[in-house]
């Protein structure tokens, strides 16, 4: 079952992400091979206000979140790189949930693995295949390894060489393309009244 079944974008508020998810063809292949690859239970995809006011406050979430990105704990690359994996994770999972993922299937299929957030993700026309923003994914995945527990016993995750400041970087980036896909970032414009 690799259907995806679109609402319309303009009921739901989400500018051109219908129309993308809607020239998808009826068999996506690309979203049926992750479902294989994870072992995850296929999912009728559909677009609902429901899941729409969930995609805003995880959208929302993530934004609250960046700011850790900068607090002075970041200095520590493994909370830079953990609170990197949740904002990246809450960014995500406001696209999956826009297009119609249930938040239970991603708890269940996802978890904290923001490298398969971002395949799923893509694979449902959300348009970020950057090399380095795949790379750090998979670095950050599965994000729990970075918490202090895990250090505590005797984690220690590969940084994969990135720095600080390219963490925020593509991390902003990302946010911010979330943003723009779901159309959670664009402001309402309120006509005066005539």
């Amino acid at each position: 079952m690799d259907t995806i079944v679109p609402a319309t974008s303009s009921h739901l508020g989400a500018p051109a992400l219908g129309a993308a998810i809607a020239t998808l063809p009826a068999e996506n292949s690309e979203l049926g091979a992750l479902w294989r690859r994870y072992d995850a239970r296929p999912v009728r995809l559909l677009r609902t206000r429901e899941g729409r006011a969930l995609s805003l406050d995880r959208h929302q979430r993530a934004g609250e979140f960046m700011g850790s990105l900068a607090s002075p704990m970041a200095d520590d690359s493994a909370y830079l790189f953990y609170s990197a994996g949740i904002v990246a994770q809450l960014a995500m999972s406001s696209h999956l949930l826009d297009v119609g993922f249930p938040d239970a299937w991603c708890a269940k299929y996802i978890g904290l693995h923001v490298d398969r957030s971002l395949a799923y993700a893509n694979a449902t026309a959300f348009g970020c295949e950057d090399a380095e923003t795949e790379r750090l994914m998979d670095v950050l995945s599965p994000y729990w390894k970075w918490n202090d527990l895990s250090r505590a016993h005797g984690i220690k995750p590969d940084t994969g060489g990135f720095a600080a400041d390219e963490v925020r970087d593509i991390i902003a980036a990302l946010v911010d393309h979330v943003a723009e896909v779901t159309g959670h970032g664009r402001r309402k414009v309120r006509r005066a009244p005539s």
